[in-house]
């Protein structure tokens, strides 16, 4: 199966760019299949974002010891990243394993956005963290044009090979040399639902923008506002644009707007912003309309939609497959109460957009390797699998560790796209501009949700910053 999945990715990387190309023919058959897919929301248990004996306690790994790691007893290190809440919590569970397994000890170190930033105060102060989870392919760049990133060892790449499609091995790497493992997917083509909202309205999940539309009136007519945003942040703002983008202008366009190969004033940028304003723009669209938005950061979009009852303060959210974790938090049951359908095709084919973190060496060791060779097997994904609000791409990750029905749905379309994918947008832009809070894309997309009807002065703002950053290379 082929998909228009996005994968970030650096925009100076080296690799061919045309491996990451889409196959028109293919994409609408891929998009289908998904949709599919979704649409087959029956939770296969009460377990939530539990493990699977429903405690929320930590599930052995389940496929056994795929890989085998050295003695480190006496070792000590240290992993950086931004993940907070149950996503770090969960994660503290796998260097759990890691830890048991060979005797190091291992401390998570809480990382701030953007996180090259904070790793460059690290290492100026002599205190680099081993291994750093980097959301960003431009973030890796950086960090190997800055020296920092320590190259793969042999016996990561040879579990990154039996376990990884060669697309997900590639975006690793830099100027063809292996410096990253992507550990952690996501699938950012899906709108959550409550399905007792749209029970009571008498509403169906919408496959189309037009569909979209008409489904948030339905929900609107009914007495519950339709969507939640996240304006406080950002990242989901973005996120928004790419899928509409992605839609509607195509995977070609999309890669040169990811390159800056064409402008932010480009038409097709103009239809895209055009068609978001449709529901930014309408205030009893969005909870608490652009004012209220913009105040509501990504956790609060999620457990808005899920608590209240059949009076919830918003009836939709979009986001990743991560949108779990946070649904987590409330009573609602991932396919019962809460429900998922894919983001809906706004042109000619629905997009499949992907993001991903990955475990770049910061300091080179034996125990930094074997900890990179671990998180590149099927044992330390599996574990967090099991716990819910989870994707790998490691294509020998079990289905069936994944919680739900919802998950493995989710799951399974992910590996089954292969190597057709595309990155999220503005992670393979310079951060400046698609990786800064309150700067760049970030603030002028929060700009834009405050003002939808300025499409041309959006569109400008956009195209300043992305030439400053561009520009210089940040």
């Amino acid at each position: 199966m082929r998909s228009n999945l996005r994968v970030r990715r650096s925009p100076n990387h080296s690799t061919n760019h045309s491996t990451y190309r889409s196959r028109r023919a293919a994409q609408a058959a891929a998009a289908a299949v998904i949709a599919g897919a979704l649409t087959l929301t029956a939770c296969s248990g009460d377990n939530k974002d539990k493990g699977n004996d429903g405690t929320g306690k930590e599930s052995s790994s389940g496929s056994g010891d795929t890989v085998t790691l050295p003695k480190l007893d006496g070792a000590s290190l240290e992993v950086a990243a931004v993940w907070t809440g149950a996503e770090q919590a969960n994660f503290k569970k796998v260097l759990a394993e890691f830890e048991k397994r060979t005797g190091a000890k291992v401390t998570f170190v809480p990382a701030q956005d953007p996180i090259i930033n904070f790793l460059g105060s690290k290492i100026a102060g002599g205190q680099p963290p081993d291994i750093a989870m980097l959301p960003q392919p431009g973030a890796i760049k950086q960090a190997v044009d800055k020296k920092w990133a320590k190259p793969i060892g042999a016996e990561a790449q040879a579990e990154l090979g039996k376990n990884y499609s060669q697309g997900w091995q590639d975006i690793g790497k830099v100027n063809g040399k292996q410096y990253g493992v992507y550990y952690k997917a996501a699938n950012k083509s899906l709108i959550w639902y409550n399905a007792k909202v749209f029970e009571n309205a008498g509403a169906k999940e919408p496959t189309t923008w037009k569909d979209l539309l008409s489904t948030a009136q339905t929900i609107y007519d009914s007495g519950v506002t339709p969507f939640s945003v996240a304006g406080a942040d950002g990242w989901p703002l973005t996120d928004w644009f790419e899928n509409v983008y992605l839609s509607q202008a195509g995977p070609e366009k999309y890669d040169q707007l990811a390159q800056h190969k064409i402008k932010w004033t480009d038409p097709s940028v103009k239809q895209a912003l055009t068609t978001l304003a449709q529901i930014w723009g309408k205030k009893d669209f969005v909870a608490g309309g652009a004012a209220g938005a913009l105040q509501t950061e990504f956790p609060a979009s999620v457990t808005q939609t899920f608590t209240g009852g059949d009076q919830p303060k918003s009836a939709m959210v979009y986001e990743g497959d991560f949108v779990q974790v946070n649904i987590g938090e409330t009573k609602a049951k991932v396919g019962t109460d809460a429900k998922v359908f894919p983001f809906p095709t706004v042109g000619s084919t629905a997009p499949v957009v992907s993001g991903g973190d990955a475990a770049v060496i910061l300091k080179d060791s034996k125990a930094a390797q074997a900890l990179a060779t671990f998180l590149a097997s099927p044992d330390a994904a599996t574990i967090q699998a099991k716990l819910g609000g989870y994707l790998s791409p490691n294509k020998n990750v079990p289905n069936s560790a994944y919680p739900n029905a919802v998950q493995q749905k989710i799951a399974k379309a992910l590996i089954a796209a292969g190597d057709d994918f595309r990155f999220d947008m503005s992670d393979q832009t310079p951060q400046a501009f698609g990786g800064t809070p309150g700067k760049g894309e970030w603030k002028d997309l929060q700009d834009f949700l405050k003002n939808p009807t300025d499409v041309a002065g959006a569109q400008a703002k956009l195209e300043k910053d992305a030439a400053a950053a561009y520009g210089s290379g940040s």
